[in-house]
């Protein structure tokens, strides 16, 4: 299992704890997935975190 589906189940499991609040919770799942997919790339190095914040005229180059 790589680390991103790791890190991806690990948001979703604390997302989960706020399930009980109804949309808002769906919401607080999906972002924690996200969250912890991003990170779990991160670590595995597939992901520079440089590329969140470089413009679009230095990716180019």
């Amino acid at each position: 299992m790589s680390m991103a589906v790791v890190g991806l189940i690990a948001g979703m499991a604390l997302g989960f704890a706020g399930y009980f609040g109804g949309f808002g919770a769906f919401l607080l799942v999906a972002a924690l997935g996200a969250v912890g997919f991003v990170v779990g790339r991160l670590l595995e190095g597939d992901m520079d975190l440089g590329d969140f914040f470089r413009s679009r005229d230095d990716r180019r180059r």
